[in-house]
């Protein structure tokens, strides 16, 4: 295989024949093949569903970010501080 004009792992130009990249020695086994390009990268294979994936890691129905019943909770942070407050200024 005839190595790149650019190397693809530091960028430097690459001479013609050389065996290796001069700057980082990246060479077809380390950095020029299409398979060491893809190693280390972890890509899941062709056939990956992604809605099937959803479905697994989260279910089929959608949930509110919010809990149920949880904002009169904060209706009541809200008066408590209000009254507490007038209290303070009402003294």
């Amino acid at each position: 295989m005839r190595p790149p004009e650019t190397c693809p792992v530091c960028g430097t130009e690459v001479p013609r024949n050389a065996r290796a990249c001069p700057e980082c020695g990246a060479d077809e086994e380390t950095g020029w093949s299409e398979q060491a390009a893809t190693d280390g990268l972890d890509l899941p294979d062709e056939s990956f569903d992604y809605d099937k994936f959803v479905k697994e890691e989260f279910g089929d129905e959608k949930q509110s970010p919010v809990p149920n019943g949880l904002h009169w909770f904060w209706w009541l942070v809200a008066v408590g501080l209000l009254v507490g407050l007038g209290c303070l200024f009402l003294r």
